[in-house]
């Protein structure tokens, strides 16, 4: 059996052979089959067949996922850019908050130095009035001692006077003068001196 099966393809072979070669004959002499014009109608309704199922699956399934990433991509853009913003403002705000922080501060600072200068300004100037007070006080007592030692001493020296000149008019007479003459001669002698 298997004999005659290979009998009756070999005696097959060279029929199928035949009539491939005579169809590439025939297809050689056509051309090639996209510009064969009895073959272009069923070409152009294969080609409109196929483009309307690319068409409908890019509408219902390529265009919308390509869109819903776009607008995802330009969403996130645009938060970014708003976040961006958002940020710049706060540091806008924070760097406002740290000018008006330190312009505050060194105020405050000028207002102590200033407080602090005008407090050792006045503690020296009462303590320069204490000073003068005591030293005026001491001056005052100085010359009222001075004033005190200067009589005295006019006290002693017109004694010393009216003695001395007891005891030259004395000498000189060999009596003894009048005490209160003598006296007022001494005082009348030394107030001119005086003026």
């Amino acid at each position: 059996m298997t004999r005659h099966l290979r009998f009756r393809a070999a005696a097959l072979l060279p029929l199928g052979g035949l009539a491939f070669l005579s169809g590439h004959a025939d297809a050689a002499e056509r051309g090639m089959p996209q510009l064969n014009i009895p073959d272009f109608a069923p070409q152009v309704v294969w080609l409109v067949f196929w483009f309307v199922i690319l068409y409908v699956l890019m509408t219902w399934l390529g265009l919308p996922r390509i869109k819903a990433i776009m607008d995802a991509r330009r969403q996130r853009r645009e938060d970014d850019l708003a976040r961006a913003a958002q940020l710049k403002a706060d540091a806008e705000t924070a760097n406002a908050a740290y000018q008006k922080a330190l312009s505050d501060a060194r105020a405050q600072a000028m207002a102590t130095l200033k407080a602090a200068s005008d407090r050792m300004a006045a503690e020296a100037a009462a303590r320069q009035r204490a000073l003068a007070a005591t030293l005026a006080q001491q001056i005052e007592e100085a010359e009222r001692r001075i004033a005190a030692s200067k009589d005295q001493a006019l006290a002693e020296v017109r004694g010393v006077a009216v003695d001395v000149g007891r005891a030259v008019v004395e000498k000189l007479t060999g009596s003894m003068p009048d005490v209160a003459r003598m006296t007022a001669a001494v005082e009348h002698s030394l107030a001119g001196q005086a003026h």
